[in-house]
């Protein structure tokens, strides 16, 4: 039986994460749960040594077959439509699988920022913001890492890390 009306999650109001990569829409739908347990099994699979035995045998037979076959068009076509097929449908489960990924280590990077007294909290979500703010924390964090950072260095960081918490925010 189905809820009639279900709150919406707590996290929907960040529009931080995707809404099909939070976890409140995976235990929610099927499909998309079952895609995700269905990435995660080939992809830890795709990595092991076995995967790469069975793409080196696979290749091993083609190569073999070639004077079987005479090293005719459609031979070739075999493993070309083959490999075509597989790095295809492995792209979409290797980004699933980063984009999980991905996700939980913002997830625990924003953990330690905001348990951390001394650390900035405006960079938690930071992934968000554009390249060009990126870049101007990146060249103020530069700054803080020279031997003997000014006291100007340090609040010019903090200042732009708040300035861009701010755009993303709209406060």
């Amino acid at each position: 039986m189905k809820p009639i009306h279900e709150s919406p999650a707590p996290t929907d109001d960040f529009d931080i994460v995707p809404h099909t990569s939070s976890p409140e829409f995976t235990t929610q739908h099927p499909l998309t749960r079952a895609f995700d347990k269905f990435a995660s099994l080939v992809t830890r699979w795709a990595g092991t040594p076995l995967a790469f035995c069975l793409a080196v045998a696979t290749v091993a037979a083609w190569v073999i077959t070639g004077p079987l076959f005479h090293y005719s068009d459609g031979w070739q076509l075999v493993i070309n439509t083959g490999t075509t097929i597989v790095t295809f449908l492995m792209v979409f489960l290797i980004q699933q699988s980063q984009n999980k990924d991905s996700v939980a280590v913002h997830l625990k990077l924003n953990e330690l920022l905001a348990s951390h007294r001394a650390a900035n909290n405006h960079l938690i979500g930071i992934e968000d913001a554009t390249e060009e703010e990126l870049r101007r924390l990146a060249l103020a964090y530069l700054r803080l890492a020279t031997k003997n950072p000014k006291d100007e260095d340090i609040n010019r960081a903090a200042a732009n890390a708040k300035a861009c918490s701010e755009e993303r925010t709209g406060a």
